[in-house]
């Protein structure tokens, strides 16, 4: 049987974040991939030069036209920028059923907003509720939550007060600790489920479309049929990968390798520990 995951996100013209991560995660991992295409971006490893959102309209389309013709296994969304977009696309997603990752997606690498201020409030109020799980890093959390996160308790606070909005679980992510010697991530279930997955820290430029890439896999682990903890680790082995063999391209933050995973033989846990 063939599963496939919907990513619903804006266009990345240097091809490492956005869809066009999203699609070549899918790809890698034997998921087909649909889409729908919330916003263009002029962008490159330097950062984003230009924004252009896409009608609602055309991107409520989009969304209809592949739940139409497709069993979907998972969903994803990534960049969605503006309010309006945001509650159009949860009234698409709202008892659909499908399992739904969010990577509330703010800033680019470069320092680019990728999410209007205004938008957070429906991202909290219109599509969190709706999630299966959340995937921001720690500043994307202190914006969800308003809570400064300097330590592991302030990190299971922001997992608790994410869960509050609704979502079923929350993995937050912490490779913004560049003072560790690994990126350890917390994933908390409304279940009572708590458990960290540590990888060790890689020193590299070449990190843009982390974010994108391990939602992105998260989402394809989910839409083969794994259960959402194994998933949240599968993801992990992947994007740590994808890091760890950077491609170096690019004169600014380059892309992560989708290859890695599969040219070392997939299914990795080499240096990647589960602790909970």
């Amino acid at each position: 049987m063939v599963h496939v995951a919907l990513t619903i996100a804006g266009s990345d013209s240097g091809g490492g974040a956005g869809i066009q991560a999203d699609l070549k995660t899918f790809q890698e991992l034997g998921v087909f991939g649909t889409s729908a295409l919330t916003a263009v971006t002029a962008q490159n490893t330097y950062g984003v030069s230009a924004i252009q959102p896409m009608d609602l309209s055309i991107i409520t389309a989009q969304i209809q036209a592949v739940k139409e013709d497709f069993a979907i296994q998972a969903v994803k969304t990534g960049m969605l920028f503006s309010a309006e977009i945001i509650q159009a696309v949860a009234a698409e997603l709202r008892d659909s059923g499908i399992p739904l990752v969010i990577d509330p997606v703010m800033i680019a690498k470069g320092g680019a907003s990728l999410l209007k201020e205004e938008a957070v409030d429906a991202l909290k109020s219109a599509l969190i509720p709706i999630a299966t799980v959340v995937t921001p890093n720690i500043p994307e959390a202190e914006v969800l939550t308003g809570l400064e996160i300097k330590s592991e308790s302030d990190i299971e606070r922001a997992a608790e007060h994410i869960m509050a909005l609704g979502a079923h679980s929350v993995v937050i992510k912490g490779g913004h600790w560049k003072e560790a010697p690994f990126a350890e991530d917390l994933f908390a279930g409304s279940d009572g489920t708590r458990f960290s997955v540590r990888s060790p820290w890689v020193d590299t430029k070449d990190t843009h479309g982390t974010g994108c890439t391990y939602s992105a896999a998260l989402a394809a682990f989910l839409a083969d049929g794994e259960s959402l903890p194994e998933a949240v680790i599968s993801a992990k082995c992947f994007i740590h990968a994808a890091i760890e063999n950077g491609l170096g391209i690019g004169g600014g933050h380059g892309p992560t390798n989708h290859w890695a995973y599969n040219r070392k033989g997939g299914n990795l846990m080499e240096g990647v520990a589960v602790i909970g």
